[in-house]
């Protein structure tokens, strides 16, 4: 049996991106060999035979599906066991930020300046996006934007690794094993290294950090070389973005959200998005822009999104706030106004990308900033 080697901190000398090589992240088991039991791996204990039994899973699997020897032994030479994509994986941080929060730093004005100068860097690129998929190039901008930062920030651990690593740990072993497969094709088809491809500790890759069942499933050769590289060419991953939003179902004629004005004692349990009506329902109850005037008059349904944990706590502070003095006939502070989102069908398709109510505002609010 071949002893795992334990190394040290190593400074990540770059984030480099698929098809190229990824420097090695602080301190992980280098270990050789495979079967995993689908219990969740003690953080704080390596286990060797349960290490080797996820390997030899691994490679049985991917023989079975006629994955290349070259391949598969590449796949399990050496792969790293990486402690800290554990604890990220079982302590994933309570999200804490407000939505309001959340938008100043995802929709900075950094990240809009950026954006306008990727407009201006890939013109042509975007236009040709635009005439194939039907998906607008401010709209291209701002998931590019999201994901990676414009291709700032694709990748920070070895896939290979990460993958391993979390069949391993067990938690979601059949979603992590479907992964890897598909990024051993993929590498197959390419001609590529898989120990040579780089992403996100969660196995998200390029610029718009696609899983590898995603680009498998929807990725383009955009600049026509015979290979998809999502990391390594900006035609291929923004060709493979727009494939996927129009595989989604998006509508270039539909805008994604609308920030509205509704009453201080609105219900609450309307705001999670789920809740669809007219526009002209929503406007009978309240409803406005926040300037105050009308809503567009339309059978149109909308969902509508509110940081809802937010409006409670504005409406216990009200509850307790010391009264004015002067006041005769009150003994609580008027209850606050609350801002929230009207949210259209391009919504949800965005939520098919990433399952999140602020991501998909988030990308509507970068998105009508990057508008030429």
């Amino acid at each position: 049996m071949t002893q795992p080697r334990l190394f040290a901190c190593m400074a990540c000398v770059g984030l480099l991106c698929m098809s190229r090589a990824v420097a090695a992240p602080t301190e992980y088991v280098v270990a050789i060999a495979p079967d995993a039991a689908p219990v969740v791996a003690d953080r704080g204990a390596f286990d060797m035979v349960r290490w080797e039994s996820v390997l030899d899973d691994i490679r049985t699997r991917a023989a079975a599906q006629n994955i290349s020897r070259r391949t598969i032994d590449a796949t399990l030479k050496n792969p790293a066991f990486i402690p800290n994509i554990v604890k990220r994986d079982q302590n994933q941080s309570e999200f804490k930020l407000t939505m309001d929060g959340y938008l100043a730093r995802t929709v900075a004005p950094s990240r809009v300046a950026m954006g306008h100068k990727m407009a201006h860097r890939y013109p042509t690129l975007l236009h040709r996006v635009e005439q194939t998929y039907g998906v607008q190039p401010h709209v291209i901008l701002a998931f590019w934007g999201m994901e990676s930062n414009y291709g700032a920030r694709m990748a920070d651990h070895p896939l290979r690794d990460a993958f391993v690593t979390l069949i391993y740990e067990g938690r979601r072993q059949t979603f992590f094993t479907n992964q890897l497969l598909a990024l051993m094709k993929i590498a197959d088809k390419n001609g590529d290294d898989v120990s040579k491809f780089g992403g996100s500790w969660a196995g998200a890759m390029g610029h718009f950090q696609f899983i590898p069942t995603t680009l498998a499933q929807y990725g383009v050769d955009g600049n026509g070389d015979g290979k998809i590289d999502i990391s390594g060419s900006v035609g291929d991953a923004m060709m493979s973005a727009g494939n996927y939003l129009n595989k989604l179902g998006w509508n270039p004629n539909e805008r994604i959200a609308r920030r509205v004005v509704l009453p201080a004692d609105f219900d609450v349990s309307l705001l999670d998005g789920k809740t669809k009506k007219t526009l002209d329902a929503w406007a009978a109850m309240g409803v406005t822009n926040p300037d105050g005037t009308a809503l567009p008059s339309s059978a149109m349904t909308a969902g509508l999104v509110a940081d809802t944990l937010a409006v409670q706590n504005a409406r216990m502070n009200a509850a307790i706030a010391p009264t004015d003095p002067n006041a005769v006939d009150t003994d609580v502070a008027p209850m606050p106004m609350i801002t929230a989102y009207l949210t259209y069908p391009n919504f949800y398709r965005i939520k098919r990308w990433n399952n999140s109510n602020w991501y998909a505002i988030a990308i509507s609010e970068l998105s009508d900033q990057l508008r030429d």
